[in-house]
């Protein structure tokens, strides 16, 4: 008789290992967190690096703007992490009293009392010595009730009556209520999170055509007509540079920006263009410091933290049974990625400059705390993938496990 008992199996193939840990229940959560983690660390190091002489020019302490962004990222966190903890039924039951405050809190910026501009977009409110966009609630909200109402009825979405109400009513109602403050950024924004969540909803052509082509000409229209500034930024941006102090200048200094990091870039904190040459440099050009200080490998290294967002969302649209959380998903990853490469294509020239913050990364406490709540409850998806709560409970266990064996060990050596 053979003795088989030492004879060990060969190990299998490391493209098989490789794509045994892709297919694996818990990747997503684990793409999620990382991905969120390094973004939002990254961001907080470069808010302080390209805020520092802004920060002195207002009298104010090098570390004002950079401190400011951490207590809104610490505000951020112990909700990230309530919401990636919540259970899915508490998102749907949440989902209309969230558009409904969405939508009232959005009402105040259009009362004088309360409203707050910032240019010549008036989307913030003032209430208490506190500050909010509460169009950045908004998205949130409305992603969720997107994904409730059409969730509910996804089987009937082939007819157009039933995937235009009450959705895109409501949508309407968000929309509107953004354009009125002449945030047109924001609502091109709002605009793509309905089209992501109407997509994977399974909403017909017939009806999602019509309706990107009339935003499309809306958005045409109200450049042309209604906003001359937006139409000398749109044709600075393709039609050349005729004045390089006006409207391309901001377009201008980004690139230079970008152009003078080169490979490995300039070195932390020695940006030259925060000298207050590039306006908005901790906003929404905060690309443009980042790739002049960490070079292209720096952007690379973003660009590639927000592609796997976005294939983390679509895995957990893709395996997870529950429509609502297909759809809610999908919306919150055409918001956030779709946002992110709309301001970098803003930096790098692509698009005129719309004034939109690169999710994670620029200053803002509104925009950091919602984007953060949100990923959070995409983390709580991705837990309730199929078997991704039973194996992060076992490799729970494990942890626990080997940290009693190493207490143990330590007890024994004294």
């Amino acid at each position: 008789m053979a003795v088989t008992a030492g004879v060990r199996k060969p190990a299998g193939r490391p493209e098989r290992q490789w794509l045994g840990q892709w297919n694996s229940s818990v990747t997503s959560y684990y793409l999620l967190v990382g991905a969120t983690a390094l973004l939002l660390i990254i961001g907080l190091v470069m808010v302080l690096s390209s805020s520092t002489v802004t920060s002195i020019a207002a009298g104010e302490s090098p570390y004002a703007e950079g401190l400011k962004q951490a207590r809104f990222a610490l505000i951020g966190l112990p909700l990230m992490l309530v919401a990636a903890r919540l259970p899915v039924r508490w998102y749907k039951r949440l989902a209309w009293p969230a558009l409904v405050v969405a939508i009232a809190l959005q009402s105040l910026t259009l009362v004088p009392a309360l409203g707050r501009a910032a240019g010549s977009n008036v989307g913030w409110i003032h209430v208490g010595g506190v500050t909010v966009q509460p169009a950045e609630i908004a998205k949130l909200a409305l992603a969720l009730w997107l994904g409730a109402v059409l969730g509910r009825k996804q089987h009937l979405l082939g007819s157009v009556g039933h995937a235009l109400v009450p959705a895109v009513p409501g949508a309407l109602v968000v929309f509107g209520l953004v354009m009125a403050g002449n945030d047109l950024g924001t609502a091109m924004i709002v605009a793509g999170l309905v089209a992501g969540a109407m997509w994977v909803a399974g909403a017909p052509a017939r009806l999602l055509l019509p309706l990107g082509a009339a935003g499309a000409a809306a958005v045409v229209l109200y450049a042309v007509v209604d906003n001359s500034n937006r139409m000398s930024r749109i044709l600075a941006t393709y039609g050349g540079c005729t004045d390089p102090g006006g409207e391309c200048y901001q377009s201008l200094h980004g690139l230079y920006g970008l152009g003078t990091g080169g490979l490995f870039g300039v070195g932390l904190g020695a940006s030259r263009e925060k000298w207050r040459y590039l306006p908005e440099a901790h906003n929404d050009f905060i690309f443009a410091i980042l790739g002049e200080e960490l070079g292209l490998l720096g952007t690379l290294s973003v660009l590639a933290l927000f592609v796997a967002l976005g294939v983390a969302m679509a895995r957990v649209v893709r395996r997870h049974p529950d429509p609502f959380v297909k759809i809610t998903t999908a919306a919150v990853a055409c918001w956030i990625v779709g946002q992110a490469f709309l301001n970098i294509g803003v930096v790098v020239g692509v698009f005129p400059v719309i004034g939109v913050p690169l999710p994670l990364v620029s200053a803002g406490g509104s925009a950091l705390v919602a984007t953060m709540v949100a990923l959070g409850m995409v983390i709580s998806f991705a837990r309730s993938e199929p078997g991704a709560a039973e194996a992060l409970a076992a490799r729970d266990g494990v942890v626990r496990r080997s940290m009693a064996v190493l207490g143990r060990g330590r007890r024994d050596a004294r």
